[in-house]
Order: C-alpha cells, then structure tokens, then sequence
C-alpha cells in the first residue's frame, strides 16, 4: 500500500521536511507515504479567494489516480484516535488499495472535492499551520504502523 500526501503548499522549512522525512524513513515499503507539493492559488490583497480555492481543487483533482482512496483532512472531518487510524489503514490494506490524504491550501480545501473524498478525517478541533499537518500525518502513520505490527513505539 502506498500512501500519498497531497498538500497545498510549496517551499516547506527545513524542520518540515526533516520532520517528514524521519517518519517516512522509518515506515516500511508496503505502507510507503509520499509527499506531493500542489503549487497554492493566487493569494495577494484583492485575490478571489473562492477561484483560489477552486484552482486548489482542480490541481489536487488532477494528481489523484483512479483506483486512489481519497481521505480530505479538514477541521470539519471526523477525529480519529490512533487506534481508529491503525484501524482505517489496515483496511485500506486489505483492500488493496492506494490512499491519497488531501491537504487544502489557507482557506481550505475545495468544497466539491472535500464532498467527493471517500472518507474526511481531523486531525483536531484546532486550526492548524499546514506545515506542521505534513509532520504530524507523518508521524501518525508511522505511529498507525506500529500498532499494526506490534512494535513498541506507540507506548
């Protein structure tokens, strides 16, 4: 199974992609998580924010492949403990299929295709920086996996 992380956004910090990247090292081939960068609309002082939002969509629409699960993380989704998501990915396993989490831009992801996802999962009640979702998402999958197979990390 391969996990893809599609987030609005491009030029992370350093810690970002050092913090993704040490989650990603540590999970194994068959539960692989890759980072997709989705260039962000237009945003200055009299932007449309709605076309924004809406050319957002239509470029994560346009990354997805067919076959894909499609979870949108969004405040208005469902919280999901650790133990749900090593539940959620163990399905998505068994199954057989691939999952792309979409991440939206500033002011969200795309009405139509948050509506259109397969699931929509929140990471918390809190609006968070996008930066530290791509960290956090990175962590919670590795941390998911260990649950899976056991291994101590989730003490």
């Amino acid at each position: 199974m391969k996990v893809r992380l599609l987030a609005v956004g491009t030029r992370m910090p350093g810690w970002v992609t050092e913090g993704v990247e040490t989650y990603r090292r540590r999970l194994p081939r068959d539960f692989a998580l890759d980072v997709e960068e989705i260039s962000p609309g237009s945003r200055g002082k009299n932007a449309d924010v709605t076309k924004a939002v809406s050319l957002e969509g239509r470029r994560l629409r346009e990354r997805l492949r067919g076959d894909e699960l499609t979870v949108a993380l969004e405040e208005g989704g469902q919280a999901w403990s650790t133990r749900r998501l090593a539940r959620e990915a163990e399905e998505w396993r068994l199954e057989g299929r691939d999952v792309a989490l979409l991440v939206g831009g500033a002011d969200g992801l795309d009405p139509a295709l948050s509506a259109a996802a397969d699931r929509r999962w929140s990471l918390s009640p809190l609006t968070l920086p996008h930066p530290l979702v791509r960290v956090i998402v990175a962590e919670q999958l590795y941390r998911a996996w260990t649950l899976l197979v056991g291994h101590p990390y989730h003490r």
